[in-house]
């Protein structure tokens, strides 16, 4: 690998580690021409993953796209960028254990929704109301009425799996 400083093509592994759960390697680099370190990510390049959409596009799986969703919904909420992370590669994990070449975008979608439920109950809210399209103040006083009914009593760290999502109704209900 070249040094990012002097551009010399040989370069070493002084430390090398799991990161992201296992999912990727952070490996400390020592240049052997100007003596500069460095760090470096490598992943598992898998088959591509493609996302199936709503109107039946295919575009390839995206991390970045993925993570700047998360940080969109936790904008401004207590939640760290390390656990934008993780909850980032757990999705990617998780969809790449299903086994499946295609997944649906609703597939993405629950599954940014169980982890945004752990996370922040606010950023979960803020993703399932453009999520699901809210137009209506009635949908989010009943989502809101849903998960304070969930929650009443426990701690965050002891809250139920949310599934079935708090939004979850029958079109009768709404």
């Amino acid at each position: 690998m070249k040094c990012p400083f002097c551009q010399h093509a040989e370069t070493r592994v002084v430390d090398s580690r799991p990161a992201e759960e296992g999912a990727s390697l952070r490996r400390r680099r020592l240049c052997e021409g100007c003596g500069g370190r460095f760090t470096t990510h490598e992943r598992y390049q898998g088959s591509a993953l493609m996302v199936v959409k709503k109107d039946g596009r295919r575009e390839e799986f995206s991390l970045a796209k993925l993570r700047g969703g998360l940080a969109k919904a936790c904008s401004k909420r207590p939640v760290s960028m390390d656990a934008l992370e993780a909850a980032s590669a757990q999705i990617e994990a998780q969809l790449r254990r299903e086994g499946a070449s295609e997944v649906a975008s609703d597939r993405v979608g629950e599954l940014v929704m169980e982890r945004l439920f752990a996370l922040d109950q606010v950023a979960y809210v803020r993703f399932v109301s453009v999520y699901q399209r809210f137009d209506d103040v009635k949908r989010f006083a009943q989502i809101l009425e849903r998960i304070s009914r969930r929650g009443r009593g426990k701690s965050r760290a002891t809250a139920p799996h949310p599934l079935p999502y708090p939004f979850e109704a029958q079109e009768d209900e709404l």
